[in-house]
């Protein structure tokens, strides 16, 4: 294994297009993986400066890369990141009931696509049901798919399944207020 080289200090591209001001030590080393031959890998040592005191280890097989490409590729994939596990957890990507190989290749793309029905309707909504966010805590700044999920989720249920199923029924027999509780919880736990 290569000795590290010193720490330095670099101002790179971060998580939703920020720039922040980090501190790195870098080197190389091999991969072993049984019954094959060594691969060589770079890692990366990343200490965040100016924001949350982050600190990370970041590999890479691609030993052409600097230390602040490395960086950059890592913290520009979090958003993809975070669309398969919202996907996973709020659509259920990895609990397909098939088992052959075309249901699972016909059910990823299909949820996928309905992940992106959901943020194309959050998006056309009237700005005041936008506004309607899912669970709120102070310093909370940006929605999140389930946010949107559950906003979506009330929209459809108000305007489309309670005005088409029992139009001047039912639940608009109920008190506004209890109404738009029991709609917040129901779209939150479905």
């Amino acid at each position: 294994m290569q000795q590290a080289k010193r720490r330095c200090k670099l101002n790179v591209t971060w998580y939703g297009g920020t720039t922040r001001r980090v501190e790195v030590v870098t080197g190389t080393g091999h991969w072993y993986k049984s019954g094959q031959e060594l691969v060589p890998v770079r890692w990366v040592w990343v200490r965040d400066l100016t924001g949350t005191p982050r600190e990370e280890y970041i590999f890479t097989t691609d030993m052409g890369q600097s230390p602040r490409a490395i960086i950059e590729t890592f913290t520009t994939r979090w958003s993809l990141e975070v669309t398969f596990q919202e996907v996973r957890s709020h659509l259920g990507l990895e609990t397909t009931h098939g088992w052959c190989k075309n249901t699972v290749l016909r059910s990823a793309p299909w949820l996928f696509g309905l992940y992106t029905v959901v943020v194309l309707l959050y998006h056309r909504l009237p700005r005041r049901w936008r506004k309607q966010q899912g669970v709120q805590w102070r310093g909370k700044e940006v929605v999140t798919f389930s946010d949107s999920l559950s906003v979506v989720r009330r929209w459809l249920w108000v305007h489309w399944v309670f005005e088409t199923a029992c139009p001047g029924v039912g639940v608009s027999k109920l008190p506004h207020r209890i109404r738009r509780t029991v709609l917040f919880a129901l779209s939150l736990a479905t």
